[in-house]
């Protein structure tokens, strides 16, 4: 951007992310700002206008461009949704040498004769490509339909699909197309990870993958509002340092959001698209898709964020296994190649914690002279391993504990040997495991007992390991564990006499291997009228309520010589029988008054 040839000429450039496009086009458009002079003079109309997709995009340009033109006096005004439309007014009337703003605040200045833009001398269009995602072109083109003509037209974007080259031959002259070397290598500085995880284990993956790598700064990208909201209050309560960033929050809670994120009281940003489009988040190493984006570019967009200037950044994808096969068209379409893995284990988790608290440097700081006494007393009265203890408690309460995952296959087996395998695992005893003692833990499936709480849950409370459990057979009120023999004792020691783990569970052991054919005994048939009176008739036949009255059989019947008789009809208790042939009317419907004679006038 600093060729001489650039100066006066519009340009179309694409280059990466966070490859410093707001600092090239700051430089870019000083010559015509400044010509010869090196400060600008009384602000009035505004020389240039930069239009950027989003709030959080257009205010931290503002930020960027104050930092680059400090020493030149520059007025820099910002006009965008969410914020209070007459202190933006008040400001354009004081004057502004450039203006940065999102395309439909600016439109509304403009409509209300609150920005004159018939001085400019340079338009920028920041991240062309979204802006015409999100619907913004009817806003664009008035915008530059109301711009002078003689103008320099700058825009910038990630890539440059065909609606954007239609624009640039429609509002730009002669503009010089720049594309960056880096361009051609998405992203060589951000590692992509495709983590494979059960449907329901997403959450706990996400905690995990953030525990593992403990980033200073990290984001979560969810597709919908309510995923950030449900995410948010989750991770709050799990002691995690997190905020959110969605459009349905107001403009002044999504700055103290980025605020937060920069002056370091929070740690963790989960966000969507929009939201989250073009900001720079200082020291963002990780990057989790905790819904996977609807397409290439908006996976690209998204891990961006990461990975800028020369840094190094990881992009993590959650992978539910039903959503393999999306994941890789995405990849595929981004030109990008993962490594497919596993998230990270609880074990792994809190390995890595050991390994941070080994190189912690403050176990290589000098000790100060003040804290010899101390230090001394302390040894002499607890002892060298207690105070070790202790130490790394006090680091371990500082994290909350990782979860427990469910073990998913990485790969695509052929369906008939899968089939194969599954009958012949179906089948075939549980021979590795070894001798055995069955025991019964007091929940079930109807306490919405679950294996990967209930295995930790037993190796707290039992002094077990995950290699010392063998089959558990889940039922509706109880669950039977095997345990190995060789760790029974040492089990029900650690149990007690009550034999309680948490929550008030129980555990009792059963003499041999659990019943699972066992079924409850069949409750005894009951009557649905048990008042009814009963006799020996055979079934079917009536009874009359009252004594002395003759039987009848439900429909018509034959006397003894075979002549047909109608059927009499029951009366009520206390009167006398009717009958049916004598009793039988044709059905006419009650009519409304008025009707009859209504019909008649027809």
């Amino acid at each position: 951007m600093l060729d001489p040839a650039l100066i006066y000429s519009d340009a179309l450039v694409s280059a990466q992310t966070g490859s410093g496009k707001t600092v090239a086009f700051g430089l870019a458009m000083a010559p015509t700002l400044l010509e010869e002079s090196e400060v600008f003079g009384r602000a009035a109309t505004p020389d240039a206008v930069i239009i950027a997709p989003t709030r959080e995009l257009a205010l931290q340009v503002k930020r960027e461009l104050e930092w680059l033109y400090e020493e030149t006096g520059a007025v820099i005004a910002s006009c965008v949704g969410g914020m209070d439309i007459r202190t933006e007014r008040r400001t354009l009337e004081r004057g502004a040498h450039i203006v940065v703003g999102t395309p439909g605040r600016l439109c509304d200045h403009i409509r209300r004769n609150a920005l004159d833009i018939s001085a400019l001398k340079v338009v920028v269009l920041d991240e062309a490509d979204e802006m015409l995602d999100l619907g913004f072109r009817e806003d664009l083109e008035f915008i530059l339909e109301e711009a002078p003509v003689e103008r320099r037209t700058l825009m910038f974007s990630a890539t440059v699909p065909a609606a954007i080259a239609k624009l640039a031959k429609q509002y730009q002259r002669d503009a010089i197309r720049i594309k960056t070397e880096s361009e051609r290598k998405q992203h060589v500085d951000i590692e992509y990870r495709a983590l494979m995880v059960a449907g329901s284990d997403r959450e706990h993956a996400i905690f995990n993958v953030l525990r593992y790598y403990e980033a200073p700064t990290a984001i979560v990208f969810c597709s919908t509002r309510a995923a950030v909201n449900h995410l948010t209050a989750r991770f709050n309560n799990r002691n995690v340092a997190v905020v959110a960033l969605s459009g349905e929050l107001s403009q002044t809670e999504r700055n103290h959001a980025l605020q937060a994120m920069r002056d370091g009281r929070a740690r963790v940003c989960i966000a969507t698209d929009v939201a989250a489009r073009g900001i720079d988040l200082p020291g963002l190493d990780l990057v989790i898709h905790a819904d996977l984006p609807t397409n290439s570019e908006t996976l690209l967009h998204r891990s961006g964020r990461t990975g800028r200037a020369g840094r190094k950044g990881i992009s993590t994808l959650i992978v539910p296994t039903s959503q393999r096969r999306k994941a890789e068209r995405l990849l595929g379409g981004a030109g990008i190649t993962a490594v497919w893995a596993h998230p990270p284990s609880a074990d792994e988790v809190l390995r890595r914690d050991d390994e941070r608290l080994l190189a912690d440097p403050i176990l290589q700081e000098e000790t100060r002279e003040e804290e010899q006494a101390l230090i001394q007393t302390l040894v002499e009265t607890h002892g060298a391993d207690k105070l070790a203890a202790a130490f790394i408690r006090l680091y371990r309460t500082k994290h909350s504990a990782p979860e427990e995952l469910i073990e998913v296959s990485l790969g695509y087996p052929d369906r008939k040997a899968r089939a194969e395998g599954e009958g012949a695992a179906r089948r075939a005893p549980r021979e590795s495991f070894g001798p055995s003692v069955w025991f019964s833990v007091s929940v079930g499936r109807k306490q919405n007992a679950e294996p990967r709480w209930l295995i930790p849950m037993l190796c707290r409370n039992g002094n077990l390991s995950k290699a010392e459990i063998g089959a558990i057979r889940m039922q509706a009120d109880e669950t039977f564990v095997e345990i190995a023999a060789d760790h029974v004792d040492t089990f029900m020691q650690a149990l007690g006499k009550n034999m309680t783990l948490e929550r008030g569970i129980t555990v009792r052991q059963l003499e041999g291997p659990p019943d699972l054919t066992r079924r409850s005994e069949p409750k005894p048939y009951r009557k649905k009228f048990d008042d009814r009176p009963s006799d020996d008739r055979p079934r079917g036949e009536y009874r009359g309520r009252e004594e002395g009255r003759d039987e009848r059989p439900s429909r018509g019947y034959r006397d003894d010589q075979g002549s047909a008789k109608p059927r009499k009809r029951a009366s009520h208790a206390d009167g006398p029988a009717r009958d049916d042939a004598a009793a039988a009317k044709p059905f006419r419907k009650k009519e409304k008054p008025g009707k009859r004679e209504r019909d008649t006038r027809r």
